[in-house]
């Protein structure tokens, strides 16, 4: 059959190029310290790590080690982030292409629907070639800030639950005896 799996959507990621993110922002660019790069990096986890949970979906997060002494490639899992930092001489586009090559079949199958985040001209290109959709850093950043937003106020909307679901696992004379503690504890 082809199309999504048996009437289910498919899977969402994103993958972001984390230095053309960092870069885009006002307070990003060219003459930023080791401390202050380090903050913009986790800064950019922890948002995408927000984001994520907001938005349902995968997201692998790309740092490369272009110019850096980092022998070996590692990934380090956030959540639902994936945070990637290559190896030296790798630079992120190569990994999030490889990527996207690595998906393509899943993503000819409509089992998965992946995003890429790059403000690069030529990146978008490529991975549009192989199949993904592509976005901006201003994109990104709009709809990060949309999402998270409309998230906030659909929670302060929701009514305060007077639910106890841990409770609602526990034996009849737990939740009794619970009960009655409770109440003994009010008067």
């Amino acid at each position: 059959m082809s199309g999504a799996r048996a009437g289910r959507a498919p899977r969402r990621m994103l993958i972001v190029d984390g230095y053309n993110i960092i870069n885009a922002r006002r307070d990003g660019g060219a003459g930023m310290s080791a401390s202050t790069l380090a903050d913009a990096r986790e800064h950019l986890v922890a948002e995408l790590m927000d984001y994520a949970g907001y938005s349902e979906q995968q997201v692998v997060l790309v740092f490369d080690a272009w110019m850096s002494d980092r022998t070996q490639r590692t990934e380090e899992q956030r959540g639902a982030v994936t945070v990637v930092y290559t190896q030296k001489g790798e630079i992120a586009d190569r990994y999030i292409e490889r990527l996207c090559d690595s998906l393509a079949n899943d993503i000819e199958l409509r089992r998965v629907e992946v995003r890429v985040a790059s403000s690069d001209g030529l990146e978008q290109t490529i991975i549009l070639g192989r199949g993904a959709s592509r976005m901006s850093a201003r994109e990104l950043m709009l709809e990060m800030q949309q999402l998270r937003a409309s998230g906030i106020q659909q929670v302060a909307q929701r009514p305060a639950s007077r639910r106890n679901p841990i409770a609602e696992h526990l034996p009849p004379e737990v939740r009794q005896k619970l009960d009655e503690m409770r109440k003994g504890h009010r008067k």
